[in-house]
């Protein structure tokens, strides 16, 4: 088998592990396991880790966008809204995928787990 690169793969939905099988399960509910490798990925769950970086990436090109077009060609706030709100929401909603799956597949590479998570 050939060496995967696990952020490639988490990034494009695919399983850091080997590369074949599905990361997700649904839009952004991660599976249970690798359905080609039978890898563990429910124990990886991130959490809001790729949310944060969706929002400040997102957040910052549409705010930046929405205030140069408000200076720069003076645009009424009712067309502000139009224009970027739905931009917007297809950055996060398009960022998020790949966000999250980057976020699994670092915290697979680096062998990390949750603080306390099988502490009983």
């Amino acid at each position: 088998m050939a060496q995967v690169n696990p952020y490639l793969a988490g990034a494009t939905g695919r399983c850091p592990h080997c590369g074949e099988g599905m990361l997700f399960d649904g839009f952004l509910k991660v599976s249970r396991t690798c359905e080609a490798c039978g890898f563990d990925l429910g124990a990886h769950e991130t959490g809001d880790g790729g949310a944060t970086f969706v929002i400040l990436i997102a957040g910052f090109l549409c705010a930046f966008g929405a205030l140069f077009t408000m200076f720069a060609f003076a645009w009424p706030a009712w067309l502000l809204l139009v224009v970027w709100l739905p931009l917007t929401l297809v950055a996060c909603l398009g960022l998020m995928r790949p966000a999250k799956g980057l976020m699994v597949a670092a915290h697979i590479a680096n062998n990390a787990s949750e603080a306390g998570r099988h502490d009983v």
